[in-house]
Formats: structure tokens, sequence, C-alpha cells
């Protein structure tokens, strides 16, 4: 096992090191996405793909891997620059796009695993899913609940989350919603979750949902953790099933 993943040794046998090295992941989106990008190279996913068409908010660096220096500078090509100062031996690739329906496709060509971290700004995330699908392609989708880190796997084959809402307006409060109420999740009633929901439903202006640092960091540790398993072969929970993660669960 080279220097650089050393203290892996134990958690990782030094053949899966090297075969996930050339595991290529597509990250589809650059928001929590940047989290997950870091988490996966430092753990030795060396062949990354970035597409995202935005460019980086002062608004972002509450919870997404950039730095005041980024602002105005497109996503991805900030993101790269920041994994290839970790690891400049890393294949990363920097899409500064949007996806949409004309380059999905071509895209997802050669891809192992994608993330799916796109906005439901539209019908994308769906389509996105449903490529994927065609081309035999596990999908993981991270949400941040502020304080919870949520994670949902949807394999080739298996359930897909239109199941919940073939509407993609509100779709990530609605599929909360569905896994908070359809679950019994217990979440202790001291931290207001239900609560924060109900008051970004009630807001007057159109708002983006608000999130925290501590959620985008819990998803890219779970993220990272479910490629190595994909990668492996190792078992894992798909939807309807789920991984959720924080200090709120009793």
């Amino acid at each position: 096992m080279e220097k650089r993943y050393s203290r892996n040794r134990i958690y990782l046998r030094a053949e899966e090191q090297l075969f996930i090295k050339s595991h290529k992941i597509l990250l589809a989106g650059a928001g929590i996405g940047s989290n997950i990008a870091e988490c996966a190279l430092r753990f030795g996913f060396e062949s990354l793909t970035i597409v995202d068409g935005d460019l980086v908010e002062e608004s972002n660096l509450n919870r997404q891997n950039y730095q005041m220096q980024d602002i105005g500078k497109p996503k991805a090509e900030a993101l790269k620059k920041r994994l290839l100062n970790i690891n400049p031996q890393a294949n990363i690739m920097a899409i500064s796009t949007f996806i949409d329906d004309t380059n999905v496709e071509e895209l997802l060509k050669g891809q192992d695993i994608a993330v799916n971290a796109l906005d439901f700004k539209s019908e994308i995330p769906f389509v996105f899913d449903e490529c994927c699908q065609k081309h035999h392609i596990p999908v993981i989708h991270p949400y941040n609940l502020g304080w919870i880190g949520l994670v949902v796997v949807v394999m080739p084959g298996g359930n897909q989350l239109r199941e919940v809402s073939d509407n993609w307006e509100n779709f990530e409060v609605k599929f909360v919603e569905h896994l908070i109420h359809d679950f019994n999740l217990k979440i202790q009633p001291e931290s207001g979750f239900e609560e924060i929901i109900t008051q970004f439903k009630n807001e007057k202006e159109i708002l983006p949902p608000p999130q925290l640092s501590v959620a985008s960091w819990i998803v890219a540790g779970l993220c990272t953790n479910l490629m190595f398993y994909i990668a492996t072969g190792l078992e894992v929970k798909q939807y309807p099933q789920f991984y959720m993660a924080s200090a709120l669960f009793p």
C-alpha cells in the first residue's frame, strides 16, 4: 500500500486500495458533491468527474467545500484545483456545465458509480437516474438535513425515487416527510426538526432549503463508505431503505 494511504491499512486491503484508485465516480452537482469529492479522494478514489454549471457564491461557504477566493469562479474548476492540491496525481475532470437531456447520456459513459447531487429545479434529477438505470450504474443520493445526513442508494433494476412523487417541485421536502412519517423515524422532539420543515414550507419567498455544514460532512463520510461497499461488491441497503446519521437519534 503506497505511503499516502498507509493509515488506511487494516480497514482496506492493499488490493482493495489499488482497485478503487481507478474506479470511476461521477459527481453530478458540486454543492454537497464538493464535500463528498474530497472525502472520496482522501479515501483513495482517484478518478473523479465533477459536473456543475454553477459559480461559487458567498452563501455556499457555510457548508460547501470552497473558500472566499473561489467566489465567482465555476464550482467544478474550483473544486478540481482544491482536489489536485491534495493529490496532484489524481485523475480529476471538471466539466462546467449543467446536466440536461442533451448531455446526460454522454456524461455517464464509462462511469462506475454516480452521485446524484442535482438540485430539483426540473425533471433532470429523475432523468439522470433513468439514464443510470439504462447504463447499469448505481446511484447515490445525498441529502443535507441540517443536523442530519441522509443517503439513499438506487441500484440498477431497483426501486426509483419517482415512486414517492412524479412532481419535481419541492421533491426534497416531500421525500423527507415520506421517510419520517412512513418509516416512523424516532427523531428527538427537542431537535425541532419537524418544526423546521413546517417553517420552511410556510416561507413566503421561494428560497432554497436551510442547510448546515454538519450534515454536509456526515453525508460525505456516508457516501464514501457506500462507494467502497458498492465498488468491492459488499451489500448495501437499497431504496426504499436508507442511511441516516445524526446526534439527534436516541
